[in-house]
């Protein structure tokens, strides 16, 4: 089992910047993601990075987002800056491990079978 804790969410104004922290426990992964929900919406792929480093990021977080993880920590980041009203949703940590490349980057709801319990982020502008 593998379990993760979201942290760093928040209420903040246009443009500024959030950090959020996954702190991860249990067995063993080798990709890790972070998703976001907002209402009425489904759940999409924000980031992933795979125990390579190998991180890809939605089009729409490009340039703005930064996904990080300290392996000694067991601890995965979500830098976020530029925030736009567009950003507010629920974030969600997920991890999994599965053999072959590709996966990782697809940031598919259905590839990850560990989830956190997820942080709010409220963006107003």
């Amino acid at each position: 089992q593998v379990h993760l804790v979201e942290s760093g969410g928040g209420s903040v104004q246009s443009g500024l910047s959030l950090l959020l922290s996954c702190a991860a426990s249990g067995y063993s992964w080798n990709c890790m993601a972070w998703f976001r929900q907002a209402p009425g919406k489904e759940r999409e792929g924000v980031a992933s990075i795979y125990y390579n480093g190998k991180s890809d990021y939605a089009d729409s977080v490009k340039g703005r987002f930064t996904i990080s993880q300290d392996n000694a920590k067991n601890t995965l980041y979500l830098q976020m800056n530029s925030l736009e009203p567009e950003d507010t949703a629920m974030y969600y940590c997920a991890a999994e491990w599965r053999s072959g490349g590709g996966w990782c980057a697809n940031q598919e709801v259905t590839s990850f079978g560990y989830w956190g319990q997820g942080t709010q982020v409220t963006v107003s502008t």
